[in-house]
């Protein structure tokens, strides 16, 4: 069976990545290439390669954060999709979400389903991303088992996978989510790359 040609490291906490995560499915379709879902948890990237993150947040007067927001909305309106943000709960504290994906493991289809729901959830309806019982319940109305998720995202083994993803993103260069990886080595980040994902994907496979 054919790999994944594309990775795809991101956190539910981050409206890019919604963005990001929902066009990159007409790529996928364009191209034919399937994607590999890898939650991280963008607060440990933060802390180990990106602590600029959070002074850009705190400076009131940050122009270029004032103007990503505006972008950020033209793009959503742009490609068709639901954006509200920023909601009363950002930002989001992701870990209990991102442990809840993890549980997911290698079922990409069941994956896709809850991120998309999740995603949904927090930027469509300002539902809170880190309310365990919300998360419940987003995974059963999407057909999945919340409460099956919610106990497994507790175990050891789904917090060493979120871990490990987390460190294996940062080791591979990624500074934030989403970062996106074609054919192993070609990184690429955020909604305003997919354009070179999908040239990348458009190139012979490596």
């Amino acid at each position: 069976m054919p790999r994944d040609r594309v990775e795809f490291f991101y956190d539910l906490s981050s409206p890019w990545t919604y963005l990001a995560f929902t066009n990159l499915q007409d790529v996928l379709a364009r191209t034919g290439a399937t994607a590999r879902l890898r939650p991280i948890l963008v607060g440990g990237v933060f802390n180990a390669v990106n602590q600029s993150v959070y002074a850009a947040r705190e400076a009131t007067d940050n122009r270029k954060l004032k103007h990503s927001w505006r972008v950020l909305k033209d793009w959503a309106a742009l490609t068709g999709v639901e954006l509200r943000f920023p909601s009363q709960y950002h930002p989001a504290k992701s870990v209990n979400a991102m442990r809840m994906a993890c549980t997911l493991g290698d079922d990409m289809a069941a994956l896709a389903i809850f991120t998309k729901a999740a995603f949904e959830s927090y930027f469509g309806r300002e539902e809170n991303l880190d309310d365990p019982d919300t998360l419940v319940a987003v995974a059963n109305a999407a057909g999945l088992d919340g409460e099956a998720m919610r106990t497994a995202a507790q175990t050891d083994e789904v917090k060493m996978l979120l871990r490990a993803n987390t460190e294996e993103v940062i080791a591979r260069g990624g500074y934030g989510s989403p970062t996106i990886f074609v054919d192993t080595t070609k990184m690429y980040f955020g909604n305003d790359q997919l354009p070179l994902v999908e040239f990348a994907l458009k190139e012979t496979p490596a």
